[in-house]
């Protein structure tokens, strides 16, 4: 079992050296407010991809200006901001490392839009949120246009997958739970309508090839949220729409009530590890699995596919190359110019 980890994995067209994913983690800063990542960028994933990373996705990149959660944040509407993605993904691919975008919008959690937009006119708890305003019927359909866009922007810029955000409370969530949708029209009736309309437009404007990643929070933690069940209903429309890998995660649309996340080393796999043998479908486990050993073991116990690392991965671009010498991995590659520190 000593190499699980660092065994190579193939879904589609994308070919990763290992199971090590770099979960997308904000940076908000985007000092410019332009939705171009900077040099800030461009070191953050690029050091990540030396340090051994198989998969890079790149934080949260919305596809409106009043998408993002902040100004700071990346942003995707618009061709011009296409070059400066390219630039990071040429370099990355340079150390046979892959990369993605989560492509989303935060909806009624964009704190500084001046009027947040929403499935249903319901305010996030907090001073830091307005009360949004309900898209309109049509205004739902131009926004599954919107995020198809972007995604052909992602595409002309390099990148190896996609990634739809549908977690932790941002737009596509806040459409298929319960407690966020209060709609009468057809997308309040069918609460995965949304996020299946824009799953199919955006397999039309990516390369057959391309896996299509979709992250959700398998459980809601405030009083009344939705449970593993109601997730189980929406990744089978998902899946059965284009979806081919599921980023697991949890919680985020509000403050937790009667349950409270775990918070411990690895208390979202047994989550990861239902969406994946019910639905048969590959997927990424996360959640404070940077010990290596635990991470090795969630390979070889069968319970994900990957392994999203996030802070751990902020606290060291090289956690790839620290855990494959910790778990002697037959696998274990260090950068030729750093090996003297390893000798």
């Amino acid at each position: 079992m000593r190499d699980q980890l660092f065994t190579p994995f193939e879904i589609k067209g994308l070919q990763l050296k290992n199971r090590v994913v770099m979960a997308p983690m904000c940076q908000y800063s985007v000092d410019a407010k332009d939705g171009k990542p900077n040099e800030w960028h461009y070191v953050h994933y690029l050091s990540r991809a030396i340090g051994g990373t198989a998969l890079i996705i790149m934080e949260m990149t919305d596809v409106h200006p009043d998408g993002r959660i902040s100004y700071k944040d990346l942003g995707l509407w618009s061709d011009d901001q296409i070059p400066a993605y390219s630039r990071i993904i040429d370099e990355v691919h340079a150390h046979d490392a892959k990369i993605g975008i989560q492509i989303a919008h935060a909806g009624r959690k964009a704190e500084d839009a001046e009027v947040p937009v929403s499935s249903s006119a319901i305010k996030y708890p907090g001073s830091n949120y307005k009360v949004p305003r309900a898209l309109t019927t049509d205004e739902v359909k131009e926004m599954v246009q919107l995020f198809a866009d972007a995604a052909r922007r992602a595409v002309e810029a390099g990148v190896d997958m996609i990634e739809l955000h549908g977690a932790h409370g941002y737009l596509i969530h806040q459409f298929h739970s319960p407690l966020t949708n209060q709609r009468d029209d057809i997308y309040g009736q069918d609460l995965a309508r949304f996020g299946v309309e824009i799953i199919q437009a955006v397999k039309k404007v990516i390369p057959a090839e391309m896996p299509l990643f979709f992250r959700i929070s398998a459980v809601e933690y405030v009083d009344g949220g939705y449970d593993i069940d109601h997730t189980l209903q929406l990744a089978k429309a998902y899946k059965e729409a284009g979806v081919d890998v599921f980023h697991v995660s949890s919680g985020g649309e509000g403050p937790a009530g009667k349950r409270k996340p775990g918070n411990y080393p690895g208390y979202q796999i047994p989550y990861a590890r239902t969406i994946r043998e019910a639905l048969d479908v590959p997927v990424v486990a996360v959640g404070m699995l940077e010990s290596p050993s635990l991470a090795q073991s969630v390979i070889g116990n069968g319970d994900a596919d990957l392994v999203g690392i996030a802070r751990g991965l902020l606290r060291d671009p090289y956690w790839a190359t620290h855990a494959a010498l910790e778990l002697k991995s037959e696998h274990s590659h260090v950068p030729q110019p750093y090996k003297r520190a390893y000798l």
